[in-house]
């Protein structure tokens, strides 16, 4: 199948119906100037082969295939080729009854893009189909050689050769099959692991909850046999015990009733004793009441007075520090709201300034588009007016136009010959200025001489001072920096050292008591090792570590005991080793209950304040983990001694609660918090430690410095001489005669170019001002016309105009509603923050007042405090003269208290009497019940009761005992009640269907992993087959490649081979021998020989799978003719297996092709002539019908139209 003829219409530069017949079934060639349309004809062939890749054919969209994009008054394209099918090996499927398949493809300006096959519409999938079938796969193209192909294949690494051969081998199918299975794989592997996972997560799982609730099934079961064994046991011992009960009782009841009577009558003496006795002392204390008189109540009342007093002014001091605590709370909150509110008038003010930016902005554009509408409204009126507008845009008269065209003609020719007389003028004098700048040249050459040697050597001197990359005054700018690191690193270390000084207890020394003693052995003091979150705590931390702050901490008690013994320890420590301290932590309940207590804000842990490596985590626990840290008295109170918590509470300020009742606390001593200040310490030796790192990274840095500055001097001092003495040959040079007449030369060069400019200028003005002379005459000839478009563009512009003002003033007016609104809210924001202000300075005010008022009150309370134990004072003296009156009073009150004893031992006596024989007559009822409710309930008693306690029986109760298996009973019964809340009475035929699913699932799995094991095989095999054709395809197309290149460049050969050390899987590259001599590379090559090697390889892949047509655009390019005509002779010669068109512009390539046709671009319109080529190389001109011709009419008789 090859193409017989090509009409083309309408497509890119052929504006007309153009047809281009007699195309040879082997060789054609098409040439032409540049630009005058010969690749548009292959261009339209790819076209009609439904290419989706337009910029293949230097088009960005199917309009732009359209003859001037369709502005010339042609609205579409069209392309139709006929195919020769004689051949019915090579014919299309479906096709093979016709002898020509005609294929026509358009596309129209707004509309559709439509196929026609043989005159009938069809879609683009066919059309596809129709060129694929015949191995013409536009989108794919092996066929098609396009400029550039041969440059693309020259920069191709190994693989992507290899992925040529593997195309033309058409391995490419073995791959998708490959892909095809190994996606299979990835679908079984995702079954294996779904039923791996179904396996796992719920058969598995779910049989063994099955195989466990058969097993409490069974024993449920089993203490359901065993419950019912042991009631009737038990029930029998109860029945027996009843009946023996109600017996008994009968007899007690008479000898408890007797003794009652006896204690009635012990009551009765005593109560006249009582009597008797409290007469006498009611006459003793009247007798007391008159000496003492109301002495002690006056004194009970004072105390009374004084601990009231000291109460109301404790709770007004107690309200004051409550009110002065929310007023600094309140304080703290309006400070945050005042800066969290700044922040946002902050960016509220931004954002105003931002949108009043874009209002401004808007509001020019706005004015401009309002000038716009203006020019727009009077050019229009102008136009309406029957006037017409100049390039300005202002209104005149076509004639008016035309007269100042002619003006400016004038002035245009009058300007050209003043440049030309100008021009001719400084020619002149530029010549007779040369030959005088001739004489004066030999002394200015040898002073330019040597100041291009000055120049040179000082330029020579500035790249070496620019290699040694130093920047002047370096080296001092690090010497002044090493200067400041050096004092701040003293300043830090004199700090660090009168630091330690204060804490000595701090330090800890040892020798090492081993060779090769590893230091990370020992971590150091617990106070060392922990960091205070919030410094306010340290107080409290100190107070919860008390001396383990100062214990040692090392990785195991091994370490601990060579220390003890051979570290020469300078006093006593306690040490804690990791691996054997016992630590404790507070209980996450305890932790909860107490912050629900107080407030998660008021409480916390003593571990959770302090910062730790996670390996020292135990000693902290051991140190920190069973203490609580509140924020006051009140709220260590209520924790300490709540019973839920019953912890341990330190204060912030150090005071302690324990749960056993101790309480410590006072003033503290006024030294510094050690914590705070071993805080203090390791911020100023991780700061010093900083410093020193800089200092040492300034010293390398100067010591590497010192070397390249000196050089640097050196050269910058040779330099500036240099400069010197440049500047001073310079100026010889400038005031030198020589110097002056080239100066003149140059002058009078710049004014030739200039004249030159202006001519050119004048020119092409004179021209654009004929040319626009032009239009408006067209434009008089045509006035209604004319005028009636002008009308109508300025009424487009006037619309186009007025929507834009519009849309400007809208934006503008919406923009500035938006500022507005913003305005109004940062107005808001201001006023917010003077009321904070005014708040803050109120609430100030009030934290003054509460401070004064609480310093006065102290005072008041400690003056009441006195008062209070003053008069418990005398309170307790005269408590004291009171108590010796009251010995007598005494006695007899212990001899009543005596009698009231035995009174009430009597009574609780006689009580519990009573109480006992009501017991007996409830135990006798409660026993005849039971015996009654036990036969009722019980059916079995009243036949088996015969055997209740007999030997030998069920019911031997020596043998069984009634109280174990009552405890039995108990515990069976408690199993069987929790047995039974999780029992599943379907377990067994639950799990019969689990177990068929299980079996069911791991037969899915075995036919899932046979299947994968398969695919696996198969996967094996199409890699072997693909291994087997590619290897034939390289060896066909390696030795295509290798004879081809000797033929086009006699003398060489050319290889393709794996790279060094691979297989072919892993790719090939070129090997290229010139002569016997083998190159490592293209490089070593020449532009055109490596063109040749490409092209080589582009032909052998043509020779392994031919298609019909091939089409060549430029390939010989870049090589020279000899070459040409070579690749001419082997295309006409070799590849006569197939149709080739070849677009080139070289004579060796064209000349040995039997059809060449050549374009030509005639009044913006390409043109084809068809010459067939004779043997002996002359050839016959044929005019290609549809195209116009301008020659003379001796020409047209001598062309042969087809």
């Amino acid at each position: 199948m090859y193409i017989k003829s090509i009409i083309i219409d309408g497509f890119k530069s052929y504006a007309q119906r153009t047809e281009i017949n007699g195309f040879d079934p082997l060789f054609n060639a098409i040439t032409g100037l540049n630009g005058s349309g010969k690749s548009n004809i292959l261009d339209s062939i790819c076209f009609l082969l439904g290419i989706s890749n337009l910029s293949q054919v230097r088009a960005s969209n199917l309009q732009d295939l359209v003859y001037k994009n369709g502005q010339a008054g042609i609205t579409k394209a069209t392309v139709s080729i006929t195919f020769d099918n004689s051949d019915k090996k090579q014919s299309p499927l479906g096709f093979e009854t016709h002898d020509e398949i005609t294929v026509s493809r358009q596309v129209i300006i707004g509309g559709r893009n439509k196929y026609l096959i043989n005159g009938v519409n069809a879609n683009n999938t066919r059309v596809q189909d129709l060129f694929c079938s015949v191995g013409l796969n536009v989108n794919n193209p092996h066929f098609l050689i396009m400029q550039g192909r041969i440059t693309k294949v020259l920069n191709m690494k190994p693989m992507e050769i290899l992925s040529l051969i593997e195309e033309a081998a058409g391995t490419s199918m073995y791959e998708c099959k490959k892909l095809a299975a190994q996606k299979t794989i990835e679908k079984k592997e995702a079954k294996l692991k779904e039923i791996h996972m179904i396996l796992e997560e719920e058969i598995t799982p779910t049989l063994q909850k099955l195989k466990e609730e058969r097993s409490s099934y069974l024993e449920f079961q089993k203490i359901i046999r065993e419950i019912e064994h042991l009631t009737r046991l038990y029930v029998a011992h109860q029945f027996v015990c009843a009946e023996e009960t109600k017996l008994r009782s009968a007899e007690g009841l008479k000898k408890m009733q007797d003794s009652i009577v006896g204690f009635k009558e012990t009551l009765t003496q005593n109560e006249k004793k009582v009597k008797e006795i409290s007469k006498e002392v009611s006459e003793l204390e009247k007798i007391r009441d008159k000496e003492v008189g109301g002495v002690l109540q006056a004194l009970e009342q004072a105390v009374a007075n004084a601990h009231r007093m000291d109460a109301k002014v404790q709770s007004t001091l107690d309200s004051k520090k409550d009110s002065l605590k929310a007023e600094e709370k309140k304080w703290k909150t309006l400070e945050k709201s005042m800066e969290e509110d700044g922040n946002t008038l902050a960016a509220k003010e931004k954002e105003v300034k931002k949108i009043s930016d874009e209002l401004h902005s808007l509001e020019e554009t706005s004015q401009k588009d309002d000038k716009v509408l203006v020019v727009a409204q009077q050019h229009f009126n102008a136009v309406s007016a029957g006037l017409s507008s100049n390039e300005d845009g202002e209104a005149a008269t076509l004639a008016g136009q035309m007269m100042a065209c002619k003006n400016d003609i004038s002035k245009a020719e009058t300007e050209a010959k003043q440049a030309q007389m100008k021009l001719k003028h400084a020619q002149q004098e530029y010549k007779s200025k040369q030959a005088e700048a001739k004489k004066l040249d030999n002394g200015y050459k040898k002073n330019q001489e040597a100041f291009e040697a000055v120049k040179k050597n000082r330029d020579k001197i500035e790249a070496e001072m620019q290699k040694l990359n130093y920047e002047d005054g370096k080296e001092e700018k690090i010497l002044e920096q090493r200067r400041a690191l050096s004092q701040t690193v003293n300043k830090l270390r004199e700090s660090y050292e009168s630091l330690v000084v204060k804490f000595p207890s701090l330090s800890f020394e040892y020798t090492d008591p081993e060779k090769n003693w590893d230091s990370d052995r020992v971590k150091g003091l617990i106070a060392t090792l922990l960091s205070v979150k919030d410094i306010s705590t340290a107080t409290a931390l100190e107070v919860v570590a008390g001396g383990r702050l100062y214990n040692v901490v090392v990785d195991t008690e091994v370490t601990g005991k060579k220390l003890l013994e051979k570290g020469e320890l300078k006093r006593r420590y306690t040490i804690i080793p990791l691996n054997k301290i016992s630590a404790k932590c507070l209980n996450e309940g305890v932790v909860k209950a107490a912050k629900n207590l107080v407030g998660a804000d008021n409480v916390h842990t003593a571990l959770s304040l302090v910062g730790y490596e996670q390996e020292l985590k135990k000693a902290m626990e051991y140190v920190f983990g069973t203490v609580l840290v509140c924020d006051c008295l009140e709220n260590a109170k209520k924790v300490t001694f709540d019973p839920r918590i019953m912890t341990k509470t330190v204060t912030i300020g150090g005071d302690t609660f324990d749960p056993q009742g101790t309480l410590s606390g006072g003033a503290r001593l006024q030294s510094a918090s050690v914590l705070v200040e071993l805080q203090k310490v390791k911020d100023i030796q991780v700061e010093l430690k900083t410093k020193q790192n800089e200092l040492q990274k300034v010293d390398k840095e100067l010591g590497s410095l010192k070397n390249i500055a000196e050089r640097y001097r050196e050269l910058k001092l040779q330099c500036e001489l240099k400069s010197q003495e440049e500047e001073l040959l310079l100026v010889k040079l400038q005031q030198s005669s020589y110097h002056r007449q080239q100066e003149e030369l140059k002058s009078l060069q710049e004014t030739i170019a200039e004249c030159e400019e202006t001519l050119n200028n004048t020119k092409e003005v004179q021209k654009k001002i004929e040319e626009k002379y032009a239009v408006l005459e067209n434009k008089m000839k045509n006035a209604d016309a004319e005028r009636e478009k002008e009308l109508k563009e300025a009424q487009k512009k006037l619309d186009v105009a007025k929507k834009k003002a519009d849309m400007s003033i809208k934006k503008t007016k919406g923009k500035k509603q938006e500022m507005d609104a913003l305005l109004l809210e940062l107005e808001a924001m201001k006023n917010e923050q003077t009321g904070y202000e005014e708040q803050i300075e109120a609430v100030g005010a009030a934290i003054k007042s509460y401070k004064e008022q609480i310093e006065n009150m102290a005072e008041e309370v400690a003056n009441n405090k006195e008062a209070v134990k003053m008069a418990q004072d005398k309170l307790a003296k005269q408590k004291e003269a009171i108590k010796s009156q009251n010995k007598d009073i005494q006695i007899k009150n212990n001899s009543i208290s005596d009698l009231v004893k035995e009174k009430n031992e009597a009574q609780l006596k006689i009580q519990e009497l009573e109480h006992n024989i009501t017991k007996h007559k409830c135990e006798t009822a409660d026993a005849a019940a039971k015996v009654t409710k036990m036969q009722k309930e019980y059916e079995w008693i009243n036949s088996e009761k015969h055997l209740f306690g007999q030997t030998n029986t069920v019911y031997d109760f020596k043998t069984n005992s009634p109280k174990e298996a009552g405890q039995q009973l108990k515990e069976l019964q408690e199993k069987k009640n929790k047995l039974g809340k999780n029992l599943n009475m379907r377990a067994m035929n639950m799990l019969s269907q689990a177990e068929e699913r299980y079996n069911d699932l791991m037969k899915k799995k075995r036919i899932v992993t046979n299947d994968k094991s398969k695919i696996l095989s198969t996967i094996e095999e199409l890699d072997k087959k693909k291994n087997d054709a590619l290897n034939v395809a390289w060896k066909q197309v390696n030795q295509d490649f290798g004879s081809i290149f000797s033929t086009l460049l006699p003398g060489s050969n050319a290889m393709l081979v794996p790279s060094e050390g691979k297989t072919i899987r892993d790719g090939v590259e070129f090997k290229v021998a010139l002569g016997d001599a083998w190159k490592e590379n293209l490089t070593e090559l020449s532009g055109g020989q490596r063109s040749l090697v490409a092209l080589s390889l582009i032909l052998a892949m043509l020779l392994f799978k031919p298609a019909p047509i091939y089409i060549l655009d430029e390939v010989d390019a870049a090589l020279d003719l000899s070459h040409t005509q070579n690749i001419g002779q082997m295309l006409r010669t070799h590849f006569r297996h197939s149709q080739f068109i070849v677009v080139s512009l070289k004579d060796g390539m064209f000349s040995n092709a039997n059809t060449l046709f050549k374009t030509k671009f005639v009044d913006g319109v390409s043109m084809v002539t068809r010459f067939a080529q004779t043997q002996h190389g002359s050839v016959i001109s044929n005019h290609l019908p549809g195209q116009r011709d301008n020659a003379k009419t001796k020409d047209k008789k001598k062309r042969l139209h087809i």
